[in-house]
């Protein structure tokens, strides 16, 4: 929550690959006040992104979701997160591979909880995937941001070719989808 002079806020915590795709979609919804790359998930107190490419600290990539709940709610915060990333990849998306690009939720409270394992089991029992959901759905303990070098990389490196062939298409089929809760340009500045 922030100050009586600011709207109460909630947060959300995800892992679904590399955390670049993550923040540049969560940055376009509305409701979404902040986003914040960085790590969770594993036992090391404060990694590097080095330490986390080694693939030993347990930590998963994530972005940390601020967001209003009176514009967009957990559920529809969810919704994105299932549809961004393939939860049936066991430690990789796209190309990127290793435990810290595992499809992951971090619960902040049991309504949380709750919501992440409905949606989850409905998924599962939908036959919408044809092999078994592997996220992983864990209480939230903490939460490392990232250097200043990850913090808007999109947006700062849209013409990389890690941006032009994984963010890039990944932002235009959630833009798609999910053209009803979108900024506008001038919310998104």
């Amino acid at each position: 929550m922030t100050s009586d002079n600011k709207k109460n806020t909630e947060t959300a915590t995800f892992g679904a690959g590399c955390f670049w795709c993550i923040e540049a979609i969560y940055q376009q919804l509305k409701g979404v006040i902040k986003v914040v790359p960085g790590y969770s998930g594993g036992e090391t107190n404060n990694p590097t992104y080095y330490d986390i490419c080694q693939g030993t600290t347990g930590h998963a990539e994530v972005c940390q979701i601020i967001y209003d709940p009176e514009v967009i709610s957990y559920d529809e915060l969810l919704e994105v997160f299932w549809l961004i990333h393939d939860p049936t990849s066991l430690n990789y998306q796209d190309y990127d591979i290793g435990t810290q690009y595992r499809s992951i939720i971090f619960y902040h409270n049991p309504d949380q909880a709750i919501i992440s394992e409905e949606y989850k089991t409905m998924l599962e029992t939908s036959g919408e995937y044809p092999k078994p959901i592997v996220t992983e759905i864990k209480p939230f303990r903490a939460f490392y941001q990232a250097e200043i070098c990850h913090m808007n990389y999109y947006y700062l490196n849209s013409n990389t070719p890690y941006s032009t062939y994984v963010i890039t298409p990944k932002l235009a089929r959630f833009k798609k989808v999910f053209k009803d809760k979108l900024k506008t340009a001038k919310e998104f500045n």
